[in-house]
């Protein structure tokens, strides 16, 4: 049948993942960095996604699709919240987690060391040609990952210089900062650190564009932290 129903340009999407976060039915998710509808069932085209997409890659086209099926969705959704449970923008969702009890001294502030070894590290604020850069390992992560586990310090920012951003906050697109920062710069390494939800693969994304754009050749790879703080992808 002939419905309305929703079509995303993949030339724009910038994998911000918001689009995501706001289909109620389930019907989007991230494939190779890039919002893509996964199902015509799922989609009922109203459109509660497009206020939420930055680029304007989502618009709603009338063709032949399959018919809405709010039956599926409902299986689709229940399905997914067991899999997914406590997903979503581990900012924006109520959720409480158990943990053991911990030692009732606190840690001696001595055994606590911080390995932030720069500042700005806001990637909106960093310059491009910071001295630092030079010869650098970046880690590009997420705001949550430093909140969620207890060891991204001595783990993963040791040694390294640390950019930090939120694409479903800022709502802007860093692959071109990151362009001209590896451009600019002797980058040795990269190892992006983000969240198990779709909106942190926005930094993953914008990597990868600044990789590409780039012309260099950098080892990288990519860490996904649970909003529980376990290490899911490694």
């Amino acid at each position: 049948m002939k419905r309305k129903i929703i079509s995303i340009d993949q030339e724009k999407c910038n994998g911000c993942g918001l689009c995501v976060d706001a289909c109620h039915e389930g019907a989007l998710a991230m494939v190779n960095g890039k919002a893509q509808l996964m199902s015509e069932s799922y989609c009922d085209g109203l459109g509660d996604c497009l206020p939420e997409c930055p680029t304007g890659a989502i618009t709603i086209e009338e063709r032949e699709a399959a018919d809405f099926d709010k039956e599926a969705v409902e299986k689709h959704m229940a399905a997914r919240k067991h899999v997914h449970a406590g997903g979503g923008c581990p900012s924006s969702r109520t959720a409480v987690f158990e943990r053991k009890p911990q030692a009732a001294e606190p840690v001696p502030k001595e055994e606590v060391v911080s390995e932030l070894n720069q500042w700005p590290c806001q990637i909106k604020l960093v310059p491009v040609n910071a001295p630092y850069f030079q010869g650098a390992k970046l880690l590009i992560a997420a705001d949550c990952t430093a909140f969620a586990n207890a060891n991204v310090h001595s783990r993963f920012m040791r040694g390294k210089i640390t950019l930090i951003g939120c694409p479903k906050l800022d709502m802007v697109d860093y692959s071109d900062k990151l362009t001209e920062i590896l451009k600019n710069n002797d980058i040795k390494s990269i190892e992006v650190l983000r969240m198990s939800v779709p909106c942190c693969g926005g930094i993953e994304y914008a990597v990868k564009q600044a990789l590409q754009k780039s012309g260099k050749m950098i080892p990288w790879q990519v860490t996904v932290i649970a909003p529980n703080g376990e290490i899911v992808e490694d």
